[in-house]
């Protein structure tokens, strides 16, 4: 049975440290929600399927496209802001930079195990909350609005991710950003 593979920026910090306040306070105060089966992160690829051998191959293709990537800016992810939709809460993310990286990590990923092209995202965000019921998202925008300033201090890290089918995951590398 083939794995599952994606890749994320994940902030780490005094952000990361304030989106989970955030997400231990809304699971007690609103339930679960889609959002909280994930780890705090910005999703680079969709989820793509190869063998377990072949995580190796995305190792090293992402440590070459970083090896060979002009240098990061600063910062390497701009936030533009705290964003509320009627279906959709969430950080709202913008960098040129990454989007060329990860479209570089690609081109390197030749996997001749893998079915399908890796697929690329063009809409980067942290999701903090979807799929909830309606009568929640006012007091999950509160809690976003009382946790969560996007403009704290914030690192990031690649990481390469696998996830089980017990929906468990194990982080096979990450690089700081």
């Amino acid at each position: 049975m083939p794995s599952q593979f994606i890749v994320y920026a994940c902030p780490t910090g005094p952000l990361a440290d304030q989106l989970a306040h955030y997400f231990e306070h809304s699971l007690r105060q609103c339930g679960r929600n889609a959002a909280h089966a994930y780890m705090p992160h910005c999703s680079l690829t969709g989820f793509f399927r190869d063998d377990e051998t072949a995580a190796p191959l995305y190792r090293r293709a992402i440590a070459q496209a970083l090896s060979q990537a002009p240098p990061c800016p600063d910062p390497v992810i701009a936030i533009t802001g705290l964003h509320f939709r009627p279906d959709w809460h969430g950080l709202e993310l913008q960098s040129d930079w990454l989007k060329q990286l990860i479209a570089n990590f690609a081109q390197l990923s030749i996997s001749c195990t893998r079915d399908e092209p890796l697929r690329l995202k063009t809409w980067l965000h942290l999701s903090l909350a979807y799929d909830f019921p309606t009568d929640r998202a006012a007091h999950l925008t509160h809690l976003a609005q009382t946790h969560i300033d996007p403009h704290a201090p914030v690192g990031w890290e690649l990481r390469f991710y696998q996830r089980h089918p017990d929906h468990t995951w194990t982080c096979h590398q990450s690089w700081p950003l």
